[in-house]
């Protein structure tokens, strides 16, 4: 996993990551949104959805805890080696909506998270202990870690998966 040196590395990896990510959809025909290709475990639809599902997470723990009330990691009825149901949880949010809509909403929650990490400390993002939610399981990972692992790294594996949707099209 890539380290980040600053806080503006880490923005400037979210934005190169999320820009690429959401340009896969802008060429995805709205009646093909919700198709299934075999070998491609995701719709387009759901895929953009079970990203923002995650992006609406980190700020809902983030909320919670300055709201100083208990938290369930990752959601409330949900373990962490049960997920299904929560992804089912994300498809349901949106359900209904356009590819366009689903798109802005995106870029908005992309910006959002980026103006919550401008809003954090270097201590807060960077050393273990930050926050409270990024202590609810053993690894004790800094923020940045949680930010990474549910941002940059889907981004990047999930383009490849809307790549090989498209191509199997």
């Amino acid at each position: 996993m890539k380290e980040y040196e600053s806080k503006e590395a880490l923005i400037a990896e979210i934005e190169k990551t999320s820009s690429k990510y959401i340009e896969e959809f802008a060429d995805i025909n709205e009646t093909d949104a919700n198709k299934r290709i075999e070998g491609v475990d995701r719709t387009p639809y759901e895929n953009l959805t079970y990203q923002l599902g995650w992006l609406a997470l980190i700020d809902q723990w983030e909320q919670t805890e300055l709201a100083g009330k208990p938290l369930e990691l990752p959601a409330p009825g949900i373990k962490w080696n049960k997920m299904g149901p929560l992804h089912e949880q994300f498809y349901e949010v949106h359900r209904g909506q356009s590819l366009a809509e689903l798109m802005g909403l995106f870029n908005q929650a992309v910006k959002d998270l980026i103006t919550w990490i401008n809003s954090l400390s270097d201590e807060e993002l960077f050393q273990s202990g930050g926050r409270k939610w990024a202590q609810s399981t053993a690894s004790n990972w800094p923020v940045w870690k949680w930010v990474h692992i549910n941002t940059v790294a889907p981004f990047k594996s999930f383009r490849t998966k809307i790549r090989k949707w498209k191509k199997e099209l």
